[in-house]
């Protein structure tokens, strides 16, 4: 699982049309805004498609200036899975 933290800037005058955008595409959420154009952006992997796939596919909205990633944590779920298992513990 990827979750990444991005700032994106957006031309004021195509601000709702990609702001609009930007929240019909799954693995995305905005979780702040300014009226100038700034956004915060979280994206995480869907079944789809990988973070670093949506974060490609927001480069490309008409009206966005900028993207940089600014937080990424990664989590190999596989491995926690088994981790939650119960390890059995010899008898003594």
């Amino acid at each position: 699982m990827n979750i990444c933290g991005c700032l994106i800037h957006v031309a004021q005058a195509q601000l709702p049309t990609a702001r609009a955008r930007m929240e019909s595409t799954d693995g995305v959420e905005i979780h702040a805004a300014t009226d100038d154009g700034r956004l915060v952006v979280v994206v995480e992997d869907t079944n789809e498609a990988r973070a670093s796939e949506i974060i490609m596919g927001l480069h490309q909205i008409p009206g966005v200036i900028s993207l940089s990633l600014n937080y990424h944590h990664f989590e190999d779920l596989s491995q926690a899975a088994s981790a939650a298992d119960p390890v059995l513990q010899p008898e003594i």
